[in-house]
C-alpha cells in the first residue's frame, strides 16, 4: 500500500513557559490569518477561555484551533506551560508532527519549557524556536539562542533537531522576522517557517481507520466529544466504528456528528481523513487513550504513558459548625460524583475511596494541579474540606524513594544568602549557579517535593517580593530525611461567635491576624499565625467590659493592623498535618482537625507520650 503525504495540512503544538506570550501569539496568528471578520470584536488572549486561566494568566487545558495560510490548514494545539498540567501536555503531543518553542527574549528557557521540550524531543518531533518579546528594552536574543542550544544538547536532541530554524517576533505587536536586521509588520515569516519546516502528515489513506482519542470535551446537547488525530484511513458521519479500550476490550459505536476545527469554532463536516484533527460526538462512554478503529479491523494504537501523580490530599465532607450555609452541593454523594466525573477528562488525576464514606484520597501532579481542581469545584457550588498536601513515596528494592523537583530561582544578589540557608534546611542540593544579570543571580537546585510545600510564602517574604521561583518534576530519588513543618504556631478561636475589634486588638499582640471585625468564627477555627512556635487559643469575640467608670483615653479608637488575606494556595501551604482547609463558594477558612480545645490538648499529650 502506498504512503500518502497530506501537503495541505500542518499539525503543530506551541510550547512555552508561563507568561512568555504563547496565548498572545496564537491571538495574532488567528487575527492575521483572516479567521475573524473585520468588524468582529475579539477578546485579548482569546484561547484562555476558562475564567481561572484569564485570572491567573496561565493555560491549564490544552486547546485546539486552526488557521488557513495560502491554502494550507495549520492545526495549532495550545499546551499548558506549567508542569503540574503535564498530563495534558504528553497527550496532545501525540497529535502533532512538530512544535514551536516560544522563549522570552530576556528570561531565556525556563524549567517548565524544559519539561515539555524533553517530551517533544523524545517523540522525535521537529522543533522551531521563536524568540518572543524582542521589543523589550532588556531583550538579549543572541544570548537566549545560545541558552536554547545548550538546553537542546542537554536534553539529548539529535542532529536534525539541533539544526532548528529561529524566528524573532513580538506577539504583542504582531510581527515576526527571520533576522534581527529585517523589517516586518506581520507574522508572515512565522507562517512560512511552519509550513516549510514542520513535516506534513504522512500515512496510509486506503487502509482501515485508526484515530487515537487524546482529549475529551463535553457538551450538554451532544454529550461526550472525543478529539484526536486520524492516524490512518478516513472517518465519516454516521459510520459504525469499533472502540478499542485501553484494557484490550473492543466495543461498537457510531459517529453521530463529525467536527473539524476552524479558528476557535468547531464546524460540522461529512468526512475527514489521514492527518486531520477532528472531534467526534455520539460515543457515550469513550475515554482518553482509546482508539476509534474500523469495525472490520479493530487495531488499537499505543498510548503515551502519563507520568504518575506526586502529591495527594484528602477531600472530605465539610463537618464544621458552619457546614451547609454557603454551598449548593454538600453531601458525600455530591463530592464523590464530582471527583469521579473529573477523572474522565483529567488524566493525571487519581481518586481513591477511603475507609470513611465521607472522605476521598485525591492525587495529582502538584499543588497547583490540585488547587485548580479545588477552586473550580468551589465556583461550581461545592462545599468540602481538604487536608495538607503530602507527597507520594515509592518503595523500590526495599528502599523508600520520594519525588524530587528541579527548582530554578532568580533572585537579587542581596537575598541570595537567606534563600540558600532556608533551602538547605529543606534538604535542597544546589546544582548550578549563574552570574548576575541586571543584579539577579540564577540558582538551580534539586529539592524534595516535600521541601517546597509551604516554601513559596516564606520565599516571597525573604526576598521582599523580588524573587522568581519555578520548579518542575525531576524524578524519584532515595528519601532525603525529615523536612521541618511550619515554624510558627496558629492563633485558634476559643469560642463561636462574631469577631469584634476589642477581641482582635488583644489577639493581635500574640501574632498576625487573618480576619477582620465582623467575621463569623467558630471554636477551633484558625484566625491568625502566632509569633511563637506553639498554638495559642484567643478569644476574638470578647467584648469590652462596660462600666460607668471612664478612665481618660479609654474611648480612644483601638487600632488594628490590617489582616493578611490568604489565598487558597497560601492556605494549603500554611496548614500542618493536624489542620484542614474548609472550602465553600464564598469562603476559605482554616481550622483544626479537632475543634474542641480540651480534646485537642489531650490528643497532643497522647501523641507525645507514644
Amino acid at each position: 500500500m502506498e504512503k500518502v503525504i497530506r501537503d495541505d495540512i500542518r499539525n503543530v503544538a506551541i510550547i512555552a513557559h508561563v507568561d512568555h506570550g504563547k496565548t498572545t501569539l496564537v491571538d495574532g496568528m488567528l487575527k492575521q490569518s483572516g479567521i475573524f471578520r473585520n468588524n468582529e470584536k475579539v477578546e485579548e488572549r482569546v484561547m484562555d477561555s476558562n475564567d481561572l486561566e484569564r485570572e491567573r494568566g496561565i493555560t491549564i487545558l490544552s486547546k485546539n484551533t486552526a488557521v488557513v495560510y495560502n491554502g494550507i490548514k495549520i492545526n495549532i494545539v495550545d499546551t499548558p506551560g506549567h508542569a503540574d498540567f503535564g498530563g495534558e501536555v504528553e497527550r496532545v503531543l501525540k497529535m502533532v508532527d512538530g512544535v514551536v518553542l516560544l522563549v522570552d527574549a530576556f528570561e531565556g528557557p525556563m524549567p517548565q519549557t524544559r519539561f515539555v521540550l524533553r517530551k517533544a524531543l523524545e517523540l522525535k518531533l521537529k522543533p522551531i524556536v521563536v524568540i518572543n518579546k524582542i521589543d523589550r528594552t532588556d531583550a538579549r536574543p543572541e544570548e537566549v539562542i545560545d541558552m536554547v542550544l545548550e538546553l537542546f544538547i542537554e536534553l539529548g536532541a539529535d542532529d536534525d533537531q539541533i539544526e532548528f530554524p529561529v524566528v524573532y517576533c513580538s506577539a504583542k505587536e504582531g510581527f515576526a522576522k527571520l533576522s534581527l536586521s529585517d523589517s516586518s509588520d506581520n507574522l508572515k515569516p512565522l507562517f512560512e517557517t511552519i509550513i516549510n519546516n514542520i513535516p506534513a502528515p504522512a500515512g496510509y489513506l486506503d487502509e482501515p481507520l485508526q484515530m487515537l482519542v487524546t482529549t475529551i470535551d463535553s457538551n450538554d446537547y451532544v454529550g461526550r466529544i472525543a478529539i484526536g488525530k486520524i492516524e490512518r484511513g478516513k472517518i465519516r458521519k454516521n459510520q459504525q466504528v469499533a472502540v478499542c479500550g485501553t484494557d484490550g476490550t473492543i466495543r461498537n459505536g457510531k459517529i453521530v456528528t463529525l467536527y473539524s476545527f476552524s479558528g476557535l469554532k468547531k464546524e460540522e463536516v461529512e468526512e475527514a481523513s489521514l492527518g486531520d484533527i477532528v472531534a467526534v460526538a455520539g460515543i457515550s462512554n469513550i475515554s482518553i487513550g482509546e482508539t476509534i478503529a474500523d469495525i472490520q479491523n479493530p487495531e488499537a494504537l499505543p498510548f503515551v504513558k502519563i507520568d504518575e501523580p506526586t502529591i495527594s490530599m484528602t477531600f472530605s465532607v465539610n463537618d464544621s459548625p458552619f457546614a451547609g450555609r454557603e454551598g449548593d452541593y454538600v453531601t458525600s454523594r455530591h463530592l464523590r460524583d464530582r471527583l469521579f466525573k473529573e477523572l474522565e477528562t483529567n488524566v493525571s488525576l487519581r481518586v481513591k475511596e477511603t475507609d470513611s464514606t465521607d472522605a476521598f484520597e485525591v492525587s495529582g501532579r502538584g499543588e497547583l494541579h490540585l488547587s485548580i481542581l479545588i477552586e473550580t469545584m468551589r465556583r461550581e457550588g461545592y462545599e468540602f474540606q481538604v487536608s495538607k498536601p503530602k507527597v507520594i513515596l515509592k518503595e523500590i528494592e526495599n528502599n523508600i524513594y520520594e519525588p524530587i523537583e528541579y527548582l530554578t530561582i532568580d533572585v537579587p544578589e542581596d537575598y541570595m544568602g537567606v534563600v540558600m540557608e532556608k533551602l538547605g534546611i529543606r534538604r535542597a542540593e544546589m546544582v548550578n549557579m549563574t552570574s548576575a544579570i541586571n543584579g539577579y543571580v540564577r540558582l538551580e537546585f534539586k529539592i524534595p517535593a516535600r521541601g517546597l510545600i509551604g516554601y513559596r510564602n516564606e520565599f516571597m517574604t525573604d526576598t521582599k517580593g523580588n524573587g522568581i521561583m519555578n520548579h518542575v518534576f525531576y524524578g524519584y530519588e532515595p528519601y532525603k530525611g525529615d523536612v521541618p513543618e511550619r515554624s510558627r504556631g496558629a492563633l485558634v478561636a476559643f469560642e463561636t461567635g462574631e469577631a469584634v475589634t476589642y477581641g482582635l486588638y488583644n489577639a493581635q499582640e500574640r501574632g498576625t491576624l487573618f480576619i477582620a471585625p465582623g467575621t463569623p468564627v467558630y471554636q477551633g477555627m484558625i484566625v491568625g499565625v502566632c509569633s511563637r512556635a506553639e498554638d495559642i487559643d484567643v478569644n476574638v469575640c470578647k467584648k469590652k467590659h462596660v462600666s460607668n467608670m471612664r478612665a481618660a483615653g479609654s474611648d480612644e479608637a483601638l487600632r488594628l493592623t490590617p489582616p493578611i488575606e490568604m489565598s487558597l494556595e497560601q492556605c494549603l501551604e500554611f496548614i500542618t498535618s493536624d489542620e484542614l482547609v474548609e472550602v465553600t463558594p464564598k469562603s476559605i477558612r482554616m481550622r483544626k482537625r479537632i475543634l474542641d480545645t480540651n480534646l485537642r490538648k489531650k490528643e497532643v499529650s497522647r501523641s507525645k507520650s507514644i
